[in-house]
């Protein structure tokens, strides 16, 4: 078909709204569809009764190399409503031996900084970084704890930790050209590449509200409560949508980007692979507050959680691939949580704060190679629908870059003149 006057966008986590944005960038009217009351989907803001204050549903950390959310970021006016450094600074933790130290990679991209001992995580040489290479030659089938040896320090330290994260997904079985494909886009593109950024006030503040003022200032249309039950084909085109409140023609100048959960894909459209096993996360959130001198993000080594964050009168943790934990009362969590935030900001035996757990059942898709490739492109047999959402053949593991990025691919496949 020749290039839409109007598309529907359906699903306005981040790949939709990106979508939406790339699309009302080329002229295109735009209908944004969501079932839920709000947009931002895994990625929001909101106020929680039980500890009296706004939070985020999870803690996400995007850096400067992420140049999909960048750029997303700079459609809608928002990059400076995150807060980074003027160096890329990674604090952390051991909790078994109390040692801290930061990771201060250098700003080019030649990684001088693997000669210094101070930049260094202590205790490993120069040598032991150098099994990163076989993570960088890594196969499509080949899983990190297939290339990296579990018995180091500097798995303990650096890789397992790194992987747990950047893959919600244990080492063991993630897959190692994701986790690759993350490294080169950052750490392999120098410290500058590495510069965490962290919301000012809020993930919505940020990478939601914006979006809506911006696709409301070009004319776009967002709706809320949106339930979408079937999807009508006829040959290679979609002809209309059907929501719980009612249907949508498709019309010959019209097209579609469905950007749900993996989960909903294949219900809507069997014909379409998706990955079918998921990962947990865990958050929780504590009323109190850290030193004003303490880094905002602490990376944990041996603790229950990987990373603490300190935000306005708010300290969260995640636990990524957190499975193990979905079972788990939170009354049992909350106290054990806590000890690891004391041990992140020195607070001692602090007594436990109000606190607030939110759990994930599926949060992600498991991040194995065999889900890996189970990950459809977004363009379809359906001339006039594109897919989008960070499950999609991204390249990436499930994460806010993967995710915007799949949004502006599936804009750009529909908006391509003569297409």
């Amino acid at each position: 078909m020749t290039r839409p006057g109007h598309v529907h966008v359906v699903g306005a986590g981040m790949a939709g709204l990106a979508a939406a944005i790339r699309l009302t960038e080329a002229g295109i009217g735009v209908t944004l569809h969501e079932a839920a009351p709000q947009a931002g989907g895994r990625c929001r803001s909101y106020f929680d009764a039980t500890l009296g204050a706004r939070i985020d549903n999870g803690n996400h950390l995007l850096v400067a190399g992420n140049r999909s959310a960048m750029a997303y970021l700079d459609a809608i006016g928002a990059r400076g409503t995150l807060a980074g450094e003027d160096e890329a600074r990674y604090a952390f933790l051991d909790i078994a031996s109390g040692a801290r130290w930061n990771f201060r990679p250098n700003t080019g991209r030649v990684p001088w900084w693997l000669f210094a001992p101070s930049r260094r995580i202590p205790g490993l040489r120069l040598l032991d970084y150098l099994q990163g290479v076989r993570l960088m030659r890594a196969g499509d089938g080949d899983r990190v704890g297939d290339v990296l040896p579990a018995n180091t320090e500097i798995y303990r330290r650096l890789w397992q930790p790194l992987a747990t994260a950047a893959l919600n997904t244990e080492p063991a079985r993630g897959s190692a050209r994701l986790l690759a494909r993350v490294l080169a886009e950052t750490f392999g593109a120098g410290g500058a590449a590495c510069l965490p950024l962290v919301p000012r006030e809020g993930l919505s503040e940020s990478l939601v509200d914006p979006a809506l003022a911006t696709l409301a200032k070009r004319g776009a249309s967002v709706r809320f409560g949106r339930l979408l039950r079937a999807v009508d084909r006829a040959g290679d085109r979609v002809t209309a949508l059907r929501f719980e409140d009612g249907d949508e023609t498709i019309g010959a100048e019209q097209a579609v980007v469905l950007s749900v959960p993996s989960a909903v894909a294949p219900r809507l459209l069997p014909e379409i692979a998706a990955p079918d096993e998921f990962r947990a996360i865990l958050n929780a959130h504590f009323v109190a507050d850290a030193p004003g001198a303490t880094p905002p993000f602490v990376g944990l080594i041996g603790g229950t959680a990987e990373w603490v964050f300190r935000k306005r009168g708010i300290l969260s943790v995640t636990v990524s691939a957190a499975d193990r934990f979905m079972d788990t009362p939170a009354a049992e969590l909350a106290p054990l949580l806590w000890r690891d935030v004391c041990a992140a900001y020195s607070l001692g035996e602090g007594d436990l704060p109000r606190w607030q757990i939110v759990k994930e059942r599926r949060a992600t898709f498991a991040a194995t190679p065999e889900q890996n490739r189970k990950r459809p492109p977004p363009r379809t047999f359906w001339r006039n629908l594109a897919l989008a959402g960070d499950w999609t053949d991204t390249g990436l593991p499930a994460t806010i870059e993967g995710a915007i990025r799949s949004g502006f691919g599936a804009a750009a496949l529909l908006s391509a003149p003569g297409r």
